[in-house]
């Protein structure tokens, strides 16, 4: 058996470490963790680093029958959360595991803010792109993100400060110890501006305004809209410049918003698009050249609950300035559209969907998007609804016709792509 003891967040080791590291013939962890762990001279030691040449380690000491004693391996807080639970199991097999937990450094954060957390998203960007734990931040309102270096409260801050993102960071360092533990609340920009040091913990991300959320039967974040494809009366719009909800179902589809991403609206109008994709959990920047449309999309985003980061300006210029997205909804358009086409075809990492009421600009469209690279398709929607007609009977109402085309980049031709 492998004895994995999580530290917990306290400084000195938990009695129960102390009970399996007597007999330990092997002590596997970090430099902290083992130099405070009262060792046998005849004790064996491997400092964790990268996890490849300690785990080859583990297994040539347990082939040959762990001579002097089991293997103890020493991590901080909570090893099965983001932790070397996976790795171990991955090369030996769960069976041969026994676990002994410690309380990791998310809970401990959340209990010292007085903040329940079976509602959070919780993200790791120790050893990770930043990019996905911006993400989630921007569109969750109550996220724990692990750091590491390079990507700290610091750098975290700075990124939120660029998208706007109206948030509050918690920083929690050297949790557990009783002269240099330190919990503190800022602002994005403060963040920024500061140098952490390596004793940060945790990042505790929140919005003010949704962080107490409702009594929850299920952990972690919604599992997505009970529906979508809202009706156009669930939205403030202008003479009905809207995206119907059939154009916004297929949308939808080819989009597939999903957490952790960044999806652009181009020409938001009413953000009926924006909003919906926020609904699944997705970070959304929607574009929009009106002023009055602005307030809109920001007013349909606060009636959904969902935070839309909108962006006045007109399509193509003002796209450059953003972070790069996974997926683009592109609306309307009139004769830019051939460019913000392409502008987004050149950024987007999965699709491009774009919804025409103009057949002539379909053409133009399509060799922007296959020019980018993007397999295509493209469908003319025409729907008819039910409409009601004296005597208690209904008709068919035609709606305006709308083609909907969609590239998709093929995974075998993603080199070259921004990440």
């Amino acid at each position: 058996m492998i004895t994995v003891v999580g530290t917990g967040t306290g400084a000195p080791l938990p009695e129960e470490a102390l009970a399996v590291l007597a007999g330990a013939g092997l002590v596997v962890g970090g430099r902290r963790h083992l130099a405070a762990a009262p060792l046998a001279g005849r004790t064996g030691r491997i400092v964790l680093g990268p996890l490849a040449p300690a785990l080859d380690g583990i297994e040539r000491y347990t082939d040959a029958g762990a001579p002097d004693g089991p293997v103890v391996v020493l991590a901080s807080g909570d090893p099965g959360f983001f932790g070397i639970v996976r790795a171990l199991a991955e090369r030996f097999g769960a069976g041969r595991l026994d676990v002994r937990p410690g309380v990791s450094s998310v809970a401990t954060a959340f209990a010292r803010v007085a903040l329940p957390w079976d509602d959070a998203v919780v993200v790791s960007a120790h050893g990770r792109d930043l990019r996905t734990a911006v993400q989630v931040c921007r569109s969750q309102p109550k996220v724990g993100v692990l750091t590491g270096p390079g990507a700290g409260p610091a750098e975290l801050g700075a990124a939120l400060v660029h998208r706007g993102a109206d948030r509050v960071l918690v920083v929690a360092s050297a949790l557990g110890d009783p002269e240099r533990e330190r919990v503190e609340r800022v602002t994005p920009a403060e963040a920024a501006a500061r140098d952490w040091g390596t004793a940060v913990s945790v990042v505790l991300c929140l919005d003010p305004a949704r962080a107490l959320a409702a009594v929850r039967t299920v952990a972690g974040p919604p599992a997505g809209p009970a529906r979508w494809a809202l009706e156009e009366s669930e939205f403030a719009h202008r003479d009905s410049m809207i995206s119907k909800f059939e154009v916004r179902a297929l949308a939808l589809a080819r989009i597939g918003p999903r957490l952790g991403e960044l999806v652009w609206d181009v020409g938001a109008g009413s953000g009926s698009v924006a909003v919906e994709c926020a609904r699944f959990g997705a970070a959304v920047t929607a574009v929009e050249k009106t002023l009055d449309g602005c307030e809109r999309v920001r007013a349909n985003a606060a009636a959904h609950g969902v935070d839309v980061h909108v962006v006045h300006g007109a399509a193509p210029t003002v796209l450059s300035d953003l972070d790069d997205p996974d997926a683009v909804f592109i609306g309307g358009g009139g004769r830019e559209l051939p460019a913000i086409v392409a502008a987004s075809a050149r950024r987007a990492r999965r699709a491009v969907v774009v919804a025409m009421a103009s057949l002539d600009r379909v053409p133009a469209a399509r060799d922007a998007l296959t020019a980018a690279g993007f397999d295509c398709d493209g469908v003319l929607l025409q729907s008819s609804r039910l409409a009601p007609l004296p005597g208690d009977v209904s008709r068919l109402a035609a709606t305006n016709p709308v083609f909907v085309l969609w590239g998709v980049r093929p995974p075998a031709r993603t080199e070259g792509v921004p990440q």
